[in-house]
């Protein structure tokens, strides 16, 4: 049970009704939806600080389960593994970027390799990133990337807080597939 009440269609206020026109949103929306206003700005901002970019859906996806699950919320990597697998990443990737496996053993691509690297420096380290990780994403990213892979990392914090926070639920769809593909959902 979440931490405050979701929206539905029906009491959905006038400046998000259309957000329920194809059914419900998700949690997300139907807890921004308690503050109009906020959601009208908020929802944009997400979808285009988390959707298609210049680096890619693999590279956002990674960015958004391992981020999620080095904070632990349990919505965003429920979420997200099931995002993960349909974008395309394999199993042994999947269960390593939740801390099931090995990350080392999943990734040999060495920049792929250098933006786990950051994500982790970024999304659980205080103060400057590690020069070493620093060096390693300049020699193989380009700045516009850096840019948009780091807004990408501080959003999905962001959203991290905000979900566990408000305790927002798993659907029950997302939970039923990740079970029967052998995940837990935490």
């Amino acid at each position: 049970m979440a931490l405050v009440d979701l929206i539905d269609a029906e009491r959905a206020p006038l400046l998000v009704a259309h957000l329920y026109e194809n059914g419900d949103p998700g949690p997300i929306a139907s807890a921004l939806a308690q503050v109009p206003e906020l959601c009208e700005v908020a929802l944009p901002f997400l979808g285009a600080s988390l959707g298609p970019g210049a680096t890619g859906v693999r590279l956002k996806e990674l960015v958004i389960l391992r981020t999620s699950a080095r904070l632990e919320c349990r919505y965003c990597v429920a979420a997200h593994t099931a995002v993960a697998l349909d974008v395309g990443l394999g199993l042994d990737e999947v269960h390593a970027l939740r801390d099931d496996d090995d990350l080392d053993a999943a990734f040999a691509d060495p920049r792929e390799r250098a933006l786990l690297a950051w994500i982790d420096a970024v999304a659980t380290g205080r103060g400057p990133v590690p020069a070493g990780v620093t060096a390693a994403m300049r020699e193989r990213f380009d700045d516009h990337e850096i840019v948009e892979l780091t807004n990408c990392i501080g959003v999905t914090m962001l959203l991290n807080r905000f979900c566990t926070a408000l305790d927002l639920p798993v659907g029950a769809s997302v939970a039923e597939r990740l079970t029967s593909e052998g995940f837990d959902i935490r």
